[in-house]
């Protein structure tokens, strides 16, 4: 089922709703959670994914779940993916599997 939305690349909640309420730059994050200012630079501009390693990371800085972040990424990859395929009508394997 696709999704009505274009939902913010998970990057971009980080910025807004974590790192400017806080007011945290992205050399401070970056040394706190450990990565270099490149890694938070690139996620927060939107040109990487949040990995699980940095969803883990993420969600100790800021007290949420790793969950939060890769459900984010998710469903950001997924949209764009219905977006941008053209999946054929594909049948569910079921309904065919009776006469295997």
């Amino acid at each position: 089922m696709t999704q009505m939305y274009n939902p913010p690349h998970p990057g971009e909640v980080l910025q807004s709703l974590y790192m400017d309420s806080i007011g945290i730059n992205n050399t401070n994050l970056a040394k706190h959670i450990g990565v270099d200012r490149k890694t938070i630079s690139r996620l927060v501009n939107g040109q990487t994914h949040v990995t699980t390693e940095m969803a883990l990371r993420l969600s100790k800085a800021f007290d949420t779940s790793p969950q939060l972040w890769l459900n984010m990424q998710n469903q950001y990859d997924l949209w764009h993916a219905e977006e941008s395929f053209n999946i054929p009508d594909i049948n569910p394997v079921i309904s065919h599997a009776v006469g295997l």
